[in-house]
């Protein structure tokens, strides 16, 4: 069995969640099937730092390292990864001719137009849609796009409403996050069992290997009181979080906060903490990966998740499996992500979630018990090397389709040539 992966959107070498999906769906099924990765150079680059090294490579675009996060410059990025995804299906179409899974990664055109175009030639193939996060229209109360921002908002509703329409119609099974997105794609051609709940996961090995060890930094000794990781953007609530630290620096006034990531937001976030004071309380890691990520997480007590619209979302995920309790709002998404070891605050009350993150500081017994909360959930339900197993077993194939086994020569035909 052949499976072709397409992901063409990236802008830059930062790590979303769907690339995190992604890249472990890759690492996890390589098992079972040929593996074929149709993007960028940006997408090649984050999938090889992952771990996904041995795999067959088709890029479509060298990096853009011009491209801003203005809505204009995302807009000419969109269309010219559109039109360079589609040029690779010719360009690469002796070696994607025997395909059998098409994987979409995300609905932005240039990750789902491409897969699209390959079932509407190829009807047997299975198309396989992530679609990871419903964008609210700019109107509703919960949407993360306000004032300056509604116009970015309602471009990309708009933008979702043909995606949403085509994966849903033509579309052999859908990918989702969260639970409340099941019932969108439920349709009388797709029934319940051909759309998964992915979720997500996350890497265990070296924060078991570092729990097990006699080398745990004593809570009461790391240098961070809180961690947050995600892209600055106003629905991951980086600049609410702000306003959040500041409260508790008002009790602790030492209080430290690792930041771990960048975005379109990274000069407001900067601007924001001079305006508030908090230069010597907030430290701006930028994006980390690997074992300097792991280095923050050794060093702190807590992971802070102040989402204000998400369909669920990892980071969270991977500081909790060091053993961090999490504190978030009572988001629906987070509702079956996080039944516990994650402390929900009601939305979106800033004195209550830095009332709670001062009491899990403060409070000893309250902490331990959250703390193990937060590490045995993902032990036992985000384990990537299960998840994606079980994600595989789940899949439904098309009669004839052959599986390959874990063999060594399966393993060569993925190698990059």
């Amino acid at each position: 069995m052949k499976i072709c992966f397409i992901s063409n959107y990236n802008v830059g070498f930062g790590l979303s969640g769907g690339d995190r999906i992604f890249i472990e769906l890759m690492k996890g099924w390589r098992r079972h099937a040929q593996i074929v990765l149709v993007g960028c150079e940006e997408a090649i680059v984050i999938a090889k730092r992952g771990g996904a090294e041995d795999m067959r490579y088709l890029q479509t675009r060298a990096a853009d390292t011009s491209v801003s996060y203005g809505l204009l410059a995302l807009l000419k990025h969109t269309c010219r990864r559109l039109a360079t995804g589609v040029r690779a299906l010719k360009t690469y179409s002796a070696e994607l001719s025997d395909v059998d899974i098409v994987y979409s990664v995300s609905d932005f055109y240039p990750d789902f137009w491409p897969a699209f175009l390959m079932k509407r030639r190829n009807p047997r193939l299975v198309w396989i849609a992530g679609y990871y996060l419903f964008a609210a229209p700019p109107w509703a109360k919960d949407s993360p796009y306000k004032g300056a921002q509604w116009l970015r908002g309602l471009i990309y509703w708009l933008l979702q409403r043909p995606s949403y329409y085509l994966i849903n119609r033509y579309a052999d099974q859908v990918f989702v996050t969260s639970e409340p997105d099941v019932k969108r794609f439920v349709t009388p051609r797709r029934g319940r069992e051909r759309i998964a709940v992915v979720q997500g996961g996350v890497d265990i090995s070296e924060s078991e290997r570092y729990l097990a060890s006699p080398s745990v930094t004593p809570v009461r000794d790391r240098k961070y009181d809180a961690c947050f990781m995600g892209r600055f953007h106003y629905q991951k609530g980086i600049l609410l979080l702000l306003d959040i630290w500041k409260r508790v620096c008002a009790q602790r006034p030492h209080a430290r906060l690792a930041v771990i990531g960048d975005g379109h937001l990274s000069g407001e976030v900067k601007a924001k903490v001079a305006h508030l004071g908090l230069e010597s309380n907030v430290d701006l890691l930028g994006f980390l990966d690997g074992a300097k990520k792991f280095e923050v997480f050794k060093q702190s007590k807590l992971m802070v998740h102040p989402a204000t619209y998400d369909s669920g979302g990892m980071a969270a995920a991977e500081g909790m499996a060091w053993g961090l309790p999490g504190v978030s709002f009572d988001l629906e998404a987070l509702k079956t992500y996080y039944p516990r070891g994650m402390v929900k605050i009601p939305c979106f009350d800033e004195q209550v979630f830095a009332a709670v993150l001062l009491r899990l500081l403060d409070d000893e017994v309250f902490y331990r018990g959250q703390a193990a909360e937060a590490h045995a959930l993902i032990v036992e339900v985000w384990d990537w090397s299960k998840r994606a197993e079980k994600i595989f077993a789940g899949l439904k194939l098309k009669a004839g389709t052959r599986v390959e086994s874990g063999t060594q020569e399966s393993r060569k035909a993925n190698a990059h040539e």
